[in-house]
């Protein structure tokens, strides 16, 4: 569920944590006694926990459905992932994997761990597959076709140099291989077998979205046609559903990248040329140290270029009827942004893995609920990122252009005034305070701003304004997050964060312009004003609040300084 210290950092994450604790439990409990259902759902939870638990929203058939549609296209991503297998025994696989879902006998080994359980079980799933209605197979079937297509093309791409036509079932998928068409149906023979693919790379931007239409996009298109053979929802615009796929897949491909790079035997590169060439010679040169500038600066290319596909994805999500697709589809996309803000600008996407807390995590499917919590979360996630974006980034404009689209598009739904706030009443939510909170190890907004004040007074503000340093004061964690437990009232969240700006606003005015540190000086607590303001409290006035309030407040701070030098004189006397 998370760890105690995680929780204890992050004490409004419990609810949420405990929640999608039982529900992933009694999700356990509803995996069908036939055996090749129970593989199905068994194996679905073993591949993807957070996506088997989104599946359960959905009514039994559409479930269903959506489960062997999941792990057909998963196996497909096996062996198309899966760089020891040989290109000429790959591409014939990916481009006929339509027909072997109909075939109850067939497998293929490949891949690690629980994919390769997957594909050597694979005839249960062709079994369940044959008990879905028509409907659902033909979809299934079209879009399997599809996307096997699109991921040979890729695949063959790097490593051949002639075009050849593919005919598949009347359907034309365009591959760069160097072979022989022997029947009239389709068969590859590599001229050469010494001729081998080193690596997958995409060239242009445009390649970029075509790789992530076959691999996502056309994923898409399916669950749409899935809603739609249910009866359930509108068939939705191929557009939109195509919109709905890339921006997962872009914001998977971002986060994922020292993953794909080092991928063994060989590296996975999905990040394209036209991006990652104006700066690094060689997408592995990002990893290095040497290069952290350049990578963040490419990273925020990435993020940037994803980010144009928010607007289709909204439009997709506002025009769902049923509740139970509604969250199934909505969840995701509210990760994605979530993960997007959380990898902007940060040189660790380069050293590991960034995602967001397990209790986010939790926070976002709890809340997930309604249109207006989409639009709240999308908003407030692009006022963390916005937060982020350095002036000095060659893409600072084009980025900004994106985000004030986006904020806006949220603000003219008119959702953001019907959503309630967690200031007033002090619910925690997925707002910039939250997530730049996140990074002090804390996990609300009062937390947040008693830091924020702390750091004014003792001149430790970094240099964004955003994040505080405390290199020689250090605080019992436990001590203070108790504290705070018993003091989450709206009214000191107000108090407070009206006293950073105050203070901040003070020391602007006294600032010596003689002082060689002076312009340094000014953009961080111009920075700190500017976040008071997006936080909200500033304009909410303390018509309620009492003296007790006030003294109570002052009395938290106080005891919050004392404890902190009372421990630094001690380390001092030792």
């Amino acid at each position: 569920m998370g760890s105690l210290g995680a929780i204890l950092k992050h004490p409004d994450d419990l609810y949420p944590l405990l929640k999608l604790k039982m529900a992933v439990k009694h999700a356990e409990k509803q995996i069908p006694s036939e055996p090749h259902w129970a593989f199905c759902y068994s194996m679905l939870q073993r591949v993807s926990r957070s996506f088997s638990f989104v599946v359960q929203q959905l009514g039994t058939e559409l479930r269903n459905a959506v489960c062997v549609f999941y792990l057909v296209l998963r196996a497909l991503d096996t062996v198309e992932d899966d760089t020891s297998i040989p290109t000429d025994v790959k591409v014939p696989i990916l481009i006929a994997f339509h027909r072997h879902i109909y075939d109850r006998n067939w497998h293929f080994s490949c891949g690690t761990k629980d994919y390769k359980v997957l594909m050597d079980q694979f005839h249960d799933v062709s079994t369940a597959f044959l008990e879905l209605g028509k409907g659902y197979q033909e979809a299934i079937e079209d879009i399997t076709k599809r996307m096997g297509a699109g991921m040979a093309k890729f695949i063959c791409k790097e490593g051949f140099n002639s075009f050849l036509i593919i005919h598949v079932n009347h359907q034309i998928a365009q591959a760069s291989i160097s072979s022989v068409f022997l029947n009239t149906e389709w068969k590859v023979l590599c001229l050469c077998d010494a001729i081998r693919l080193s690596h997958l790379q995409v060239e242009t931007i445009d390649d970029y979205d075509e790789y992530c239409h076959y691999v996502a996009g056309v994923v898409g298109l399916g669950l749409s046609k899935l809603f739609h053979a249910a009866e359930l929802e509108d068939l939705a615009s191929d557009s939109l559903s195509n919109s709905m796929g890339l921006f997962l897949q872009k914001t998977n491909i971002i986060r994922d990248y020292l993953e794909d790079i080092n991928e063994i035997p060989k590296s996975r590169m999905f990040w394209p040329r036209e991006i990652w060439s104006k700066y690094v010679n060689k997408l592995e040169d990002l990893k290095y140290e040497e290069n952290s500038v350049k990578a963040v600066q490419c990273l925020n290319d990435m993020v940037t270029n994803s980010l144009i596909h928010v607007d289709d994805c909204l439009k997709y999500m506002s025009a769902l009827r049923e509740p139970a697709i509604f969250r199934f589809c909505a969840i995701p996309q509210v990760m994605a942004i979530g993960t997007l803000a959380m990898c902007y600008n940060d040189i660790n996407v380069f050293r590991g893995v960034v995602k967001m807390r397990r209790g986010l995590t939790a926070q976002v499917i709890h809340r997930t609920k309604t249109m207006a919590d989409v639009y709240g979360a999308f908003f407030d996630f692009s006022c963390m990122l916005k937060s982020k974006v350095d002036k000095n980034d060659p893409n600072a404009t084009k980025t900004l252009s994106s985000l004030e689209a986006l904020q806006k598009t949220c603000r003219e739904s008119g959702a953001l005034n019907k959503r309630k706030s967690y200031i007033l009443r002090n619910e925690l939510k997925y707002n910039s305070v939250l997530v730049s909170s996140a990074e002090l190890s804390s996990s609300s907004s009062l937390c947040f701003l008693l830091f924020l004040l702390i750091s004014l007074l003792t001149d430790q503000v970094t240099r964004d304004g955003r994040f505080l340093e405390f290199p020689s004061v250090h605080m019992d964690d436990g001590w203070l997050h108790k504290c705070l437990l018993y003091s989450m009232e709206a009214a000191f969240l107000i108090i407070v964060g009206w006293l950073c700006f105050l203070e901040t606003h003070n020391r602007l005015s006294h600032i010596d312009m003689s002082d060689p540190n002076a312009t340094e000086t000014s953009i961080r607590l111009e920075a700190i004003q500017k976040n008071c303001r997006e936080s909200g409290f500033l304009n909410i006035r303390l018509v309620n609040v009492t003296m007790v309030d006030v003294v109570f407040c002052f009395f938290f701070v106080w005891l919050t300084f004392d404890s902190c030098f009372h421990q630094e004189i001690l380390r001092n006397q030792e």
